[in-house]
């Protein structure tokens, strides 16, 4: 959304004007209704920017703004509260994800508040993330056991209509990746984690356990469970590689 809307029509319309039936849906991912919801109500280009949800909504397709919202703070200003009515009623269905983040939002009443403001406003909420293995996100990261702990008492707090958010969730290599639970199965304490998107379609929503590690922070810090030596997506990955790589 850092585009001018003239630039957007350049990758948008011409989806519009073909004759394209798997597509159903088109998805844009932001954080500019956070520190730039002025885009979205000031100007001509705000204005074109509506009329560019709309003719989405008359070729039949649905339009989601996928908006990174950190916390209840971004969405109390009213022009925030105004960008986010601007973009409901021209159409977009706003979902909203973001990370759990250290020092931020690692608090369950944090995000308990942020889903309510979410749907109080009309907007969906959808994801927490772990904070992406990448870049300096040691000074960020929060152990997926406590992420799990603080998605689990936010969880508790909210009505069904916020309970449409999903998490704690990590977009590793070989899928999206839930962490479901911390249980404890044969005398052994584990992770019980789950795809909700894999690099092969029958991985989905499939379960599988992890070693609990109060300390691991993404998926490849975890160990497999009940003494198994890697898990079951690990060794079809193996056998994708070059027959170099596999000799190593």
């Amino acid at each position: 959304m850092v585009m001018r809307t003239s630039v957007l029509r350049r990758y948008i319309e011409p989806l519009l004007a073909e004759d394209l039936p798997n597509l159903h849906s088109i998805r844009i991912g932001t954080k500019a209704l956070a520190y730039w919801p002025h885009r979205f109500v000031e100007g001509e280009d705000a204005d074109d920017f509506m009329r560019l949800i709309g003719e989405v909504k008359a070729a039949g397709k649905h339009l989601a703004l996928m908006a990174h919202s950190s916390h209840s703070r971004e969405l109390e200003p009213d022009i925030a509260q105004l960008a986010v009515k601007r973009l409901l009623d021209a159409g977009a269905v706003i979902r909203c994800q973001a990370p759990l983040i250290r020092k931020v939002n690692d608090d369950a009443n944090v995000w308990a508040q942020l889903w309510r403001k979410q749907v109080q406003l009309g907007m969906v909420p959808y994801y927490m993330f772990v904070e992406r293995d990448t870049g300096a996100k040691a000074y960020f990261e929060v152990p997926l056991a406590r992420a799990y702990k603080v998605f689990t008492e936010a969880y508790s707090q909210v009505s069904g209509l916020c309970r449409t958010v999903r998490g704690p969730s990590m977009s590793a290599s070989p899928g999206k990746v839930l962490v479901d639970g911390i249980t404890e199965v044969g005398g052994e304490k584990v992770l019980a984690l789950k795809f909700l998107q894999g690099r092969d379609p029958s991985w989905v929503n499939r379960l599988f356990f992890a070693q609990y590690d109060p300390k691991a922070t993404w998926l490849d810090g975890l160990k497999p469970a009940f003494g198994e030596d890697r898990f079951f997506f690990e060794e079809p990955a193996k056998k994708n590689q070059p027959e170099s790589v596999r000799k190593l």
